[in-house]
């Protein structure tokens, strides 16, 4: 008789009961960018130093939020993928910048695109991993059979504090996916592990405008305990090495915080740098890694592996292990990449930046 020590221990990673992958994906990014230069003449009197390795960052027009940027991905997706909106049985939207505190970005995404309304809709919060948990729970639902197609947006119009360190930072954009059958992938997803524990590292309250932060949990506790915890577990459970992937993609709330994972996991600055986008674009929060694995998949070649950590305040982060296939090559040209985004940019001072964002208002 089998005892509790003797029985064998599940798998911790999350694998699903059919092959799925991603068979579409797709991002978006505002073109209008707020140089860090410009926070600091503000705040500090001087444009010398900027915002440090931040550059500058993404923020959505006056007629833009995580509703009208999320069709925007999601409709490169669908393109990428080849497949009708109404074969969609889920759309699923990750922000901590939803424009409706009742009532759901999901449904006017699928309606907007064409999904129908044989669907399941909804959104997701999870701070910067809404958009990731959105994506296992698409997994699972495809890789159950319950489903053939679902779609997992990570979106965020952030907020940063005027003359607070995250206005640097706190920027706009992401990413879509639509997770379906291996056989129909452009990369396909090996498996899947999440970590998360109660870590009171950043919140934001009912009616409060702008998140706090916990300080003395924000790195150590929070951001690196929780990224290493999911990428070495998930490693482990599948036998890999970080010298096994082509590509690795962490959350990224700017440059130190991702390179500084990389090196403790034993990734080099090459595996890590198509998928930092935080110096040009800021931290895209709920998008941030899933944008940052579109510009992978933008350049990536067929057999491939990448490993994509994501991390969210509160706090959590999911893992994931994707192989690129032979149909990325000629499906990514049916979209804009993520770096015609980027490069589709324009400036502006901080009060357009401030008109935009409503933090000068008329009211």
């Amino acid at each position: 008789m089998e005892t509790p020590e003797t029985q064998p221990q599940p798998s911790l990673a999350l694998k699903p009961n059919r092959a799925v992958g991603i068979t579409g994906y797709g991002a978006y990014v505002p073109q209008y960018r707020l140089p860090a230069a410009e926070v600091a003449r503000i705040w500090s009197g001087s444009d010398e130093d900027g915002g440090g390795p931040v550059i500058e960052k993404s923020v959505p027009g006056m007629d833009e939020d995580v509703i009208s940027m999320s069709i925007e991905a999601a409709r490169n997706a669908l393109a990428r993928a080849e497949i009708c909106a109404c074969e969609l049985r889920a759309v699923w939207v990750g922000s901590e910048s939803h424009p409706y505190a009742v009532k759901p970005s999901g449904t006017i995404v699928a309606e907007a695109i064409g999904a129908g309304n044989h669907i399941q809709a909804g959104d997701w919060e999870f701070a910067c991993k809404a958009g990731s948990e959105a994506m296992i729970a698409a997994i699972g639902l495809v890789g159950s059979g319950m489903a053939n197609y679902a779609m997992a947006i990570g979106m965020d119009t952030a907020q940063g504090r005027p003359g607070d360190q995250l206005e640097y930072t706190a920027a706009a954009g992401g990413a879509a996916y639509i997770i379906g059958p291996a056989e129909n992938a452009l990369a396909t997803i090996e498996a899947s592990y999440s970590y998360v524990s109660d870590t009171p590292d950043f919140w934001r309250r009912p009616y409060q405008k702008y998140p706090e932060h916990g300080q003395r949990f924000t790195g150590e506790p929070a951001y690196f305990k929780h990224i290493t915890s999911a990428a070495k577990t998930l490693m482990k459970e599948l036998g890999a090495q970080p010298g096994d992937f082509k590509y690795a993609v962490f959350h990224q709330p700017n440059t130190k915080f991702p390179t500084r994972v990389a090196g403790l996991l034993g990734f080099s600055k090459e595996q890590i740098q198509t998928g930092l986008l935080s110096p040009r674009i800021g931290n895209t929060y709920a998008g941030a890694a899933l944008i940052g694995l579109t510009a992978v998949l933008d350049v990536a070649q067929p057999g491939d592996r990448i490993l994509m950590t994501s991390f969210g305040s509160g706090a959590g982060s999911d893992a994931l292990v994707l192989t690129a296939t032979e149909a990325l090559l000629a499906r990514r040209e049916k979209a804009l990449s993520t770096e015609q985004y980027i490069a589709r940019r324009v400036a502006i001072d901080y009060a357009q930046y401030a008109r935009m964002r409503g933090i000068l208002t008329l009211k």
